[in-house]
């Protein structure tokens, strides 16, 4: 697949998506998502990988985190 590259402003490229119908808007909408999503994955991995190993944790501390997260999600 070849590539093409034009300049555009960020003005232009607001002013073509508003020209999309809604269908088309919502896949640029939800690319837009999606790069974010794997940008934010990506420096979590990188985060989590740059901590030491933790080899001392038992299951019963895991369901304690566990529950605690699905707490803190449900109260938002």
């Amino acid at each position: 697949m070849n590539t093409i590259s034009i300049p555009i402003t960020l003005e232009q490229l607001i002013a073509a998506v508003q020209q999309l119908q809604p269908e088309e808007r919502a896949k640029v909408a939800q690319a837009l998502i999606q790069v974010d999503l794997c940008s934010d994955l990506t420096a979590l991995i990188q985060e989590l990988y740059a901590e030491p190993p933790v080899e001392d944790i038992t299951d019963d501390e895991i369901m304690a985190e566990v529950k605690a997260v699905r707490q803190t999600s449900h109260q938002i």
